[in-house]
């Protein structure tokens, strides 16, 4: 009853998490909430006065926010020096944290966190320098400390000396706040005492990692204090004096902006940033503090990526022309992961600034030189055109972030067509110079895009959907905002003249609409599916199977693998494509030469399709090529094997076996193995007892590395049955069988649930027998998961995580009781393994091969 009512919270719990209001419904609300308020704050604001105040900013001032951008981007840049310095000192140049850290951070400023999580890319860049996962992990709870120390340092002053103006944020008493504040100073102060009394160090397996010494955690924090002053100093500076006079409040209104920018998803948190800062400082109707807030994109998120993007752009043709050498060759070595990522980015941003100006009226004079040159309808189908354009190079930016050549040859053209349709729909020279300098930045890294993925450009998953639903409300809203003071009516929609901006307006926004609605249908009709088993054997996997020696071999016919053969037949590897991965099931079958060469080219196949390759439930034999491949190797568990050789049921460790077959032999019960080719007539019996065997497990089918109870599988095999005394089938199990009799195994092994408790020791123990006088010399009796992983104190982190899952696990999988059963026949116990890329991959391959055994993980809580 605990055990189930376990299961049962567990699963509720899992659901919980798995619900769309996690991921999908909190940042949609956030963002809609976002563009309504905004809206209504800025109801009373006209596009003409916001001109006029960007027109008005001073020279100085925008320096001086320039300055203070400079500022946050250097104590970002430190985040990562110091904290590389405190784990792993003297492993890497001290300039490629500090240029990794503000690249990265300024090319992901602009697409939004979602994409660009720190642990994923630090990976990237790190790993590349010899830092394992352990080391990479550290090295970003490291630079966390610097930021929250500064952070409750920030608060702890404001507190505890609660300047003017926090009190509007914060009403509490006056003591109260004080003693706060006090608590946070102390326990800052307290911290770096810690720190001081002793090398700190914390212990992961076999790797010590060194925690800062209070001088490297002072200096994280005034990293901190830099990246916190500097970005909120920035806006600060901007914005008219009045709305400003208290800084302390201004700081925290800044930070919540931030947080809730975070939460929508959206690029940049464009939206739900503005709302707060406008609604938080009372700027509602404020055409200057729109101008401020729109002047700080510009300066702090699209400038820094601006820079990055050149430097990154003029780094990537160099390191391909072979002229990168020394300093730079490391530094482009430790920047190159960012390129997919300034790719999308570029795209995005030219996608957005097509669509912001065919929301926005077009320039007067030009449109009147235009008059001379072109019909209006030219000019009418260019706008449409180019926020057409804008729509899709948003859209197809997901592909160049997934590094596909298709993605970047459509982009390409896209922004040609970008280029002509700005300049044919209003002269707007600045935005033509703007794509054609998106082409350039693209053509210089045309390398970096390789891939040739089946997937549909136009197919986006989850994240990169709901960020683009998002800034589309933000674009849509910016017209809504340029033509308030419009009267909105059916006719506007068909109204074609030289100064209808409005109609223009309402169709870009159509147009925008429909790609993204047709995009979002897409993606959730045909989003990547599992691929359905298709139970298509070639003649050749079927003859490989029959003369393999590895009973595994059996295993590619279940039909819910495809196979990749090699050219002279000599040799298949049986796999199967999740969508974002292609698992192989078990060692290449066939000539050990050939399967070696057919490892390399799934490796390659999956790296043409953009996808992971790993290699599931594979044995020693192939380990080197496996290394050369640069994938980790991970011990998953062990496989028993019984030795036939002389094999008997004598001795104290088989003595239940031996029991259990005499007690079936006395109460009538009658071990036989039926041929492949009678089997035929027996398939509806064994059928009832496989679904009643399933009833009473509560469990489903598998796949992948089990078989399924399937006519067409089970057709393939001889079938062993236990008998009762009225000849009623009670146990089955279908037996694999190796070539020159080197291993007998099995797959189903399901009983009745009626059955005496000794039918499955005694089917055991008859078919040892008979393997035995078969002349077999093993017996598989397959893996147990887990079993053999250490959980020492000096093992590797995954052995210290599986033999964690392997003792305490027993709530989920009886492991132990796996193990435990398989023990009983003395067997010999050889390693089972997982070959997968490392890092952050090898959690997602083994969901990803759950899946494909179990439906996931409400399949393998049933």
């Amino acid at each position: 009853m605990t055990t189930a009512m376990t299961r049962t919270r567990l699963s509720r719990v899992l659901r919980m998490f798995e619900h769309p209001a996690f991921k999908i419904v909190i940042p949609l609300v956030i963002g809609a909430i976002a563009v309504v308020v905004l809206h209504r704050l800025a109801s009373h604001v006209r596009w003409t006065d916001v001109r006029v105040d960007l027109g008005a900013a001073q020279p100085t001032i925008l320096l001086a926010a320039l300055g203070c951008t400079i500022v946050s981007f250097a104590g970002i840049a430190a985040y990562d020096a110091l904290a590389v310095r405190a784990v792993a000192p003297g492993v890497m140049p001290r300039h490629i944290p500090l240029v990794g850290g503000a690249a990265g951070y300024a090319i992901s400023g602009l697409l939004g966190v979602s994409y660009l999580t720190g642990t994923a890319v630090r990976h990237q860049v790190y790993s590349s320098f010899g830092l394992d996962l352990v080391k990479i992990t550290a090295v970003v709870a490291i630079s966390w400390t610097g930021f929250l120390s500064a952070l409750i340092l920030c608060l702890g002053a404001l507190l505890a000396f609660h300047p003017t103006g926090l009190s509007a944020v914060i009403a509490i008493a006056p003591a109260i706040e004080t003693a706060a504040g006090l608590v946070l100073l102390f326990a800052f102060g307290g911290y770096l005492v810690w720190l001081a009394k002793g090398k700190r160090q914390v212990t992961t397996g076999d790797h010590v990692t060194a925690l800062p010494g209070p001088s490297q955690a002072i200096g994280l924090t005034l990293a901190g204090l830099l990246d916190l002053s500097g970005a909120a100093l920035t806006l600060y500076v901007l914005m008219p004096a009045d709305l400003v006079q208290s800084l302390p409040f201004f700081a925290i209104v800044f930070v919540a902006a931030v947080g809730l920018g975070v939460l929508s998803h959206a690029p940049g948190g464009l939206g739900a940033f503005e709302a707060t800062m406008i609604a938080g400082l009372g700027a509602a109707g404020r055409s200057d503090a729109l101008a401020a807030l729109l002047l700080y994109r510009m300066i702090y998120t699209v400038f820094p990526f601006v820079v990055a993007a050149l430097g990154l752009s003029i780094a990537a043709a160099l390191a391909h022309r072979g002229k990168l050498h020394g300093t730079s060759s490391a530094l482009w070595r430790a920047v190159k992961p960012f390129v997919p990522t300034l790719a999308a980015a570029l795209a995005m941003l030219a996608g957005i600034v097509l669509l912001v100006s065919g929301n926005l009226p077009a320039e007067g004079s030009r449109l009147e030189i235009l008059r001379d040159i072109f019909p209006l309808g030219v000019v009418e189908a260019s706008n449409v055109v180019g926020s057409l354009v804008g729509a899709l190079l948003i859209v197809v930016a997901a592909g160049l972030y997934r590094k596909l050549y298709r993605a970047w040859l459509l982009v390409m053209i896209l922004l040609g067509v970008g280029f002509v349709a700005s300049l044919a729909k209003g002269l707007d020279w600045v935005e033509a110079l703007s794509m054609l300098g998106t082409l350039v930045a693209l053509g210089l890294i045309r390398p970096a895009f390789y891939r040739a993925d089946d997937m549909s450009l136009f197919r986006l998953d989850r994240e990169w959907l709901l960020s683009l639903l998002v800034l589309s409300a933000a674009i849509v809203w910016i017209g809504f905002f340029a033509y308030d003071h419009v009267d909105y009516r059916n006719a506007l929609w068909w109204q074609f003249t030289w100064d209808g901006d409005a109609s223009r307006f309402l169709r870009a926004s159509l147009v925008l609409a429909t790609v993204l609605s047709a995009v979002a249908v897409n993606s959730l009709i045909n989003h990547r599916r599992r691929l359905p088993p298709t139970g298509d054997i070639p003649e050749i996997v079927r003859r490989l199977v029959a003369q393999s020696e590895d009973t595994e071999a059996n295993i590619a016919l279940t039909g819910d693998k495809q196979f990749l053969i090699s050219p002279d037949e000599t040799a298949f590897l049986a796999y199967a494509d999740t969508g974002k991965s292609l698992i192989a099931q078990g060692d290449p079958v066939g000539e050990a030469a050939t399967g070696r060469a057919l490892i390399w080219a799934l490796r390659e196949q999956a790296y043409r399709a953009g996808k992971r390759v790993a290699f599931y439930s594979v044995s020693a034999a192939y380990l080197p090529t496996y290394l050369d491949l640069g994938l980790s190797i991970l011990k998953i568990g062990e496989v028993a094997r019984v030795d036939l050789s002389g094999f008997s049921l004598d001795g104290s460790k088989r003595k239940g076996l031996r029991q259990a077959r005499n007690r079936s032999v006395r109460d009538g019960y009658v071990f036989e193995v039926v041929p492949q080719a009678e089997a035929q007539a027996i398939l509806p019996e064994l059928r009832h007892i496989s679904d009643a065997w399933l009833a009473h497990k509560q469990g489903e089918e598998k796949g992948f590395s089990l078989g399924a109870f399937t006519d067409e599988y089970m057709r393939n095999f001889d079938m062993a049955v236990l008998r009762d005394a009225e000849g009623r089938i009670v146990a089955f199990a279908n037996l694999f069988q190796g070539a020159e009799h080197s291993e007998l195994s099995l797959d189903l092994m399901r009983y009745l649930p009626d059955a005496p408790h000794f039918a499955m020791d005694a089917l055991f123990a008859e078919m040892l027998l008979w393997g035995a006088t078969q002349g077999y010399r093993w017996m598989s009796l397959g893996a147990a998961p887990f079993a053999g992983v250490e959980n020492r104190q000096l093992a590797p982190l995954w052995n210290r995580i599986g033999g964690f899952i392997y003792e305490h696990g027993d709530h989920f999988y009886n492991f132990e009781g796996l193990r435990s059963f398989k023990e009983k026949f003395d067997p010999i116990w050889s390693p089972n393994y997982l070959a997968c890329p490392g890092g952050l991959a090898a959690p997602g391959i083994l969901y990803e091969v759950n899946v494909l055994v179990s439906g996931g993980l409400r399949g393998l809580m049933k």
